[in-house]
């Protein structure tokens, strides 16, 4: 078939008119406007490049007649593949000595970064320079995000440099360090504003916002306030963004002085006043503190200003009072929030449902839970998890159970946080069977439990006296790529030596010493499987393991197993002791 295309494309080029093309002026339009003949070209020399580039005299010699910029654009735009659009650029260009249009090399680099292709982009826009076409800012704004995303900074901030001769330049700045704020790389915004921004006068207020808005992310609200006193250097004036910016950041920090007199300042400042967003951060940073007067008489003031309260606004305040565990008056904000006009959300109900199921009304919870669903609303995955906790901690697991059923109806994608109280609840009740079964249908579902999950599991089967699946369990831990931490080797360590194993204990402490790597005297885990199922390890006899049994059953059967902090360097130290008694002994027999 291939063939075929490629000699029908071939014997199209001996009928098709000649001198229709070459003669039509370059148009700058992306749009496909374009006569039959030319048509027709664009569909010959589209085929041509799918399949493979033009070698021949006959085809060399046709498109370097018919082929103008106008029509490679139509071939670029028809083509639709980055590979195969450059590929055709790339013969244009260095073969037939095509000038291609601005609109060419916008719609070529633009896919080219889509596709992940930046090596070739970057030399697309290198030709792009060296045959005059001038980039504008869209497309350099594109650029400098896109080489940003891909962690090519220093070509990125190269664009940024040629940005500077173009009107409306502070779009591109913007970009690029919006990019880099959003990917959490807020040391590398502020190196590009100190290093190459400062002295230019490309920056404007909303250069400042994003630069604030990634310092408050990362808590570095002071740095935020300097920038805030620099402004005026540049010409800017801070806005309502601004402010809010920097409030948001020490309500987040419970630097509720500084928050207020920001605040204050914004209400006396000419030409910028306080919005719903403003009064919203300040009492959500009241709510944290747990001044839910303050929050309170903020929303009767703003109110007052003749401002309406948003969803957000009354959900802040909501969740204030439930966690002060002040329900008559989360209710109460309720009905203010209907009397607004406001309809109560998904996150208002989840507030109150985990309100109640704090102040142990489960059954007023779960009547909440009924109104949502017969309002139409889709409980989400936080909603389950304060119910499927609240359940466990009454030791009601069945019902809890049907809940973790339904996600799979409800298309909540299965996360461990939702399962391991159910797992934790069955396992502490002694029934680990059903525990292991919800394990394995966290794992079917295509989620990976998590180093809770694992600890939960881990000690539950300790308790039960399965000290080989727990084992198992760890190194299966471990060969996943889930890092066990000190609580979880603690645990299983106490327990093994608890239970006489001492040499599990003592692999177990070389795993977590050698950066909990498994492959160190540690079976492989379908073989550490079989050995627990056949009640051995290593090379222990069935008496062997009949002993061990026996302890980790004593163990089940008395207290919990708590983690001591000095019992793992106590082991080692008695182990190393251990070792050089025995080659003393040695020393000793062989003289």
């Amino acid at each position: 078939m291939i063939r075929a295309s490629f000699g029908t494309a071939t014997a199209l080029i001996h009928t098709h008119t000649h001198g229709g093309a070459q003669s039509r002026p370059l148009q700058n339009n992306t749009r496909e406007v374009i006569h039959c003949p030319e048509a027709w070209l664009v569909k010959i020399v589209s085929t041509l490049f799918v399949y493979r580039v033009p070698d021949s005299d006959l085809c060399f010699c046709y498109l370097s007649k018919n082929l103008n910029p106008f029509i490679a654009f139509e071939v670029v735009k028809k083509l639709d593949n980055p590979h195969i659009g450059f590929r055709f650029w790339e013969f244009s260009r260095f073969k037939l000595n095509i000038r291609h249009s601005f609109n060419t090399y916008n719609l070529l680099t633009r896919s080219l970064c889509k596709a992940g292709l930046h090596d070739l982009a970057g030399k697309v826009f290198d030709c792009m320079k060296t045959d005059g076409v001038s980039p504008n800012r869209q497309l350099l704004s594109f650029l400098v995000a896109s080489f940003a995303e891909k962690g090519k900074l220093h070509f990125a901030t190269a664009l940024l440099l040629q940005s500077y001769e173009i009107e409306g330049s502070s779009m591109v700045v913007n970009s690029l360090l919006n990019t880099l704020v959003k990917l959490n790389r807020v040391e590398d915004a502020m190196d590009v504003f100190d290093k190459h921004l400062k002295f230019q006068s490309c920056i404007d207020t909303w250069t400042f916002n994003i630069l604030i808005k990634g310092l408050c992310g990362l808590g570095n609200v002071d740095k935020a306030l300097e920038l805030l006193g620099e402004m005026s250097s540049f010409g800017c004036s801070p806005d309502i963004v601004t402010y809010n910016t920097l409030i948001g950041g020490f309500c987040k920090r419970n630097e509720l002085k500084k928050a207020n007199e920001i605040f204050n300042e914004v209400k006396t400042r000419d030409g910028c006043s306080p919005d719903v967003v403003t009064y919203t951060s300040m009492m959500s940073g009241y709510c944290k503190a747990g001044e839910m007067k303050e929050a309170s008489l903020l929303l009767d003031e703003m109110v007052g200003l003749g401002m309406y309260p948003s969803n957000i606004t009354f959900n802040v305040l909501v969740d204030g009072y439930v966690k002060a565990g002040e329900m008559c008056d989360a209710e109460m904000v309720r009905e203010k929030m209907v009397s607004f006009g406001c309809l109560p959300d998904v996150v208002t109900f989840t507030s109150l449902i985990e309100g109640y199921c704090r102040v142990g009304e489960l059954k007023r919870g779960f009547s909440l839970w009924e109104e949502m669903n017969a309002k139409g609303m889709f409980p989400n995955a936080f909603t389950y998890s304060i119910l499927i906790n609240a359940l466990c901690r009454e030791n009601r697991l069945v019902k809890a159970r049907e809940l973790l059923r339904q996600l799979a109806c409800k298309d909540i994608v299965p996360r461990p946080f939702l399962f391991n109280p159910v797992i934790d609840g069955f396992c502490k009740a002694g029934k680990v069977n059903e525990a292991n079964v919800i394990v394995e249908e966290l794992e079917r579902k295509r989620c990976k439990p998590d180093k809770i999950t694992f600890t939960i599991l881990i000690i539950g089967h300790c308790m039960k006296g399965r000290m080989c699946e727990a084992v198992s369990i760890f190194h299966k831990m471990v060969a996943i790529g889930c890092s066990p931490d000190e609580i979880t080797v603690s645990s299983l360590f106490s327990c093994l030596l608890k239970a006489g194993m001492a040499k599990e204990a003592y692999q177990l402490n070389k795993i977590a010493v050698k950066g909990q790597r498994s492959d160190v005297e540690a079976p492989v885990e379908t073989k550490t499987a079989n050995a627990c199922s056949a009640g051995v390890i290593g090379s222990r006899t069935d008496k062997q393991t009949k002993t061990h049994n026996f302890r980790g059953e004593e163990l089940r059967r008395s207290s919990a197993c708590f983690w001591q902090p000095n019992v793992l360097r106590q082991w080692q130290y008695q182990l190393r002791s251990k070792k050089l008694h025995s080659s003393k002994n040695q020393a000793r027999k062989t003289q």
